[in-house]
């Protein structure tokens, strides 16, 4: 697996995101920015994360994901 199919599978499943992935091919490292995650606990953002992968966590494609989820508006401010 490498980081733009992450990036093509993250923006797929949450639509008008933005993800930004870096990795190794087994370990990566991504910002997700969605308006979607407003309102909701972190634990929740990355859940929707995990299931726009589409089940690719559990093929052991990626062995390690390092998740930092933001609304567009905390994105800016940050």
């Amino acid at each position: 697996m490498d980081p733009a199919t992450i990036k093509q599978l993250i923006e797929k499943g949450l639509p008008d995101s933005l993800a930004l992935v870096d990795g190794d091919g087994r370990h990566f490292e991504a910002v997700v920015v969605c308006d979607a995650f407003a309102g909701k606990r972190l634990v929740q953002q990355h859940q929707m994360v995990y299931q726009a992968l589409a089940g690719q966590m559990h093929d052991d494609a990626v062995h390690a994901l390092s998740l930092r989820t933001f609304t567009r508006a905390a994105w800016e401010q940050r």
